[in-house]
């Protein structure tokens, strides 16, 4: 009866050890996400470089028509930056909060971070409406084809980033700052950063150089 006994014991022991072992060993879901979206942001920054490259070799293209110089309204872009940078801070702002564990306080400097997001591709849709009503359009020239592509391929980048910001506010307002999702406010603040960077570099090298 003793020996019936400690070979169940025995048995449970042995079946329960396996499950041990795996939990022990269990991949952490922060770190898999994380390494996940750094693999993809490096992917959109080969993909950047490549439409940086390209304008490096296409901007002088003008074809006969006109130049950087004579299209970029600075003062325009000036601001329309700052509508992007202003938005990397309240993105910060929207991460202290969410540190704080104050759900409201996040929401509140997201839709902040949204609406300054909103500005900034309005007024970049200005800009392009603006370009093609003076004739400027991508079949002008080589020099245009290369600025839609670079400047678009960021407006689309920063169109995805709000309807990601805005599904993740839903899911905030509804189940709170869960691990889940400060795992995705965290990537989202990455992805936003980014895309400030990316901007900086397109003021620098497409318009200033430009309009010099």
């Amino acid at each position: 009866m003793l020996d019936t006994t400690l070979n169940h014991a025995g048995g449970a022991a042995a079946a329960a050890a396996p499950r041990q072992y795996h939990l022990a060993h269990e991949p952490h879901p922060e770190n898999g996400t994380s390494l996940g979206f750094w693999l993809y942001l490096m992917s959109d920054v080969l993909i950047f470089a490549a439409l940086f490259a390209t304008y490096g070799v296409l901007g002088r293209a003008y074809a006969g028509g006109p130049t950087g110089a004579e299209l970029f309204d600075l003062k325009l872009v000036a601001i329309n930056t700052a509508f992007l940078l202003l938005s990397s801070i309240t993105f910060g702002f929207a991460m202290l909060q969410k540190q704080a564990k104050n759900v409201g306080g996040t929401l509140a400097w997201l839709a902040v971070t949204g609406l300054l997001g909103l500005a900034f591709l309005a007024v970049e849709l200005y800009e392009f409406a603006h370009l093609i009503h003076e004739g400027a359009t991508p079949q002008t020239s080589a020099f245009l084809s290369a600025f839609f592509t670079l400047v678009g391929t960021h407006g689309l980048h920063v169109t995805f980033g709000i309807i990601w910001l805005i599904t993740l506010m839903v899911q905030v307002k509804r189940h709170g700052l869960t691990p889940a999702n400060v795992r995705r406010v965290n990537c989202l603040s990455m992805f936003w950063h980014f895309l400030d960077v990316v901007w900086v570099g397109v003021f620098t090298f497409v318009y200033l150089m430009g309009v010099l």
